[in-house]
Formats: structure tokens, C-alpha cells, sequence
């Protein structure tokens, strides 16, 4: 009967209320594009992206924040359970950031057009073009305290375990000499596991800020795999 009911939420009131809010915040986010980076618009990102959390009854928990530098601009490496890990993500984090996402992405209606606007970076995983198109937007707009999240993984884990970390995506962190912070998540594959369609109602998610690591005179491939333990071990 339980089950019943959080699936009839779910599909009556839950989805139909979270498409609303990601309706109104889009049309918002491209309506602001002159004041992309300011915290007012992004306050309101952080509201859409909180919405979903507590319309699916998530609770929320977060340590490491003294870890970060709010006046400094840094790389954020994440592993990547479900696509949970967008909301807590962009909610929890308490700085103004940029995503660095794939560009199939681009083609969801409305969303893709608003990630655009709000200054999001489209990245071609197969093109080198493209790569060093990717690393000098990103120099554009990585200054006074604004930052990029990468998923490292390339995709979603399907077992929970956090896979190898690609290369490339560590690029913009060496090439513009920034720190790297790893993130952990716990929990968000218990809410939306990669491969299903049906949110689990009520569950918990925790996020860890780790230390950022500088990438001025380290070994690009010890520092990659010092970052992955990082973010394995603040997993719980």
C-alpha cells in the first residue's frame, strides 16, 4: 500500500510540480543572460535545484565547506551515481559554478537552451577541437570565485563504484594552473539509479567537500589518481 501511494505522489503530484519549477527557472535563466554570473540569478538555480529535493523528500546533508575559498575560483571533481547528483550538487555547493556537461545535453528542449544561457560549457568528448574550444571558455569565465564541476567518470556508475577518472576533464585545472577539489556523494543512486525511471521517495544524500589540491608542479596522472582516493574516501 505504501508503495502504492509514493508511486501515485510521485506520478500525480511530484513530477508534475518539479516540471514546473524546471519550466519557470529556465524561462528565467534565459529572460537574466546579461547577469548570468550574478548570485541573485543563481540563487534562484540553487532554489530549482533544492526544489527537487524536497519535492521528492530528500534530505540533504553537507560537510568540508571550510575546505573552500568562496573568492577563489577552482575545478570540482564529482563521481556521478544518478542523475540525483545535479540537484544536490548545484543546491548544496555554496559557490557560483559552471558545469561542463556533454553535448547531447544541448538537445533537451528548453533545458538545453537555459544551460546555454546560464554560461554551462557544452564539451564534444570526441572531438580535440572541441576540448580546446571548452578550455578557453572556460579561461573566460573562471575568475573571481566562479568555478566549473566536471564528472570526471565521463558517466553514470551502474554499480555505485566510482570508475576511472578521464584525463581530460582534469585538462582545464592544469592548463589554467587551478586547485582541484574532489566531491563525494553518498547516497543518490538510492534516489534514481542510472538505469531506472522511478524516483525513490524519502531517502538521504550526503555531500563531501574535500581539500583542493594544487596542480602547480604536480605529476598530471599521480595527482588525477590522488583525486579519485580523495573522492572514494569521502564516500559514505
Amino acid at each position: 500500500m505504501k508503495k502504492l501511494l509514493f508511486a501515485l505522489y510521485e506520478i500525480v503530484i511530484g513530477i508534475p510540480l518539479f516540471l514546473c519549477t524546471t519550466v519557470f527557472c529556465a524561462i528565467f535563466t534565459m529572460l537574466t543572460i546579461p547577469w548570468a554570473n550574478s548570485r541573485f540569478v543563481h540563487a534562484v538555480q540553487v532554489w530549482w535545484a533544492r526544489s527537487f529535493c524536497r519535492i521528492f523528500w530528500c534530505g540533504v546533508s553537507i560537510d568540508g565547506i571550510e575546505n573552500i575559498d568562496p573568492k577563489q575560483s577552482y575545478v570540482f571533481v564529482s563521481n556521478h551515481q544518478s542523475l540525483a547528483d545535479v540537484f544536490v550538487v548545484y543546491g548544496w555547493l555554496p559557490v557560483i559554478f559552471k558545469w561542463i556537461m556533454k553535448k547531447e545535453l544541448r538537445r533537451i528542449p528548453l533545458v538545453g537552451t537555459a544551460c546555454k544561457a546560464a554560461g554551462h560549457i557544452f564539451l564534444d568528448r570526441k572531438s580535440r577541437k572541441s576540448a580546446i574550444e571548452t578550455i578557453k571558455e572556460a579561461e573566460s569565465i573562471l575568475h573571481d570565485g566562479v568555478s566549473v564541476v566536471i564528472f570526471p567518470e565521463g558517466t553514470r556508475s551502474t554499480d555505485g563504484q566510482v570508475g576511472a577518472f578521464k584525463r581530460g576533464a582534469f585538462q582545464i585545472a592544469f592548463d589554467l594552473n587551478l586547485p582541484i577539489v574532489p566531491l563525494s556523494l553518498s547516497g543518490c543512486r538510492e534516489v534514481c539509479p542510472k538505469d531506472s525511471y522511478i524516483i525513490r521517495l524519502g531517502k538521504h544524500i550526503h555531500m563531501h567537500i574535500g581539500q583542493p589540491r594544487p596542480t602547480e608542479n604536480a605529476e598530471q596522472s599521480e595527482l588525477i589518481e590522488q583525486v579519485r582516493q580523495d573522492v572514494i574516501a569521502g564516500i559514505k
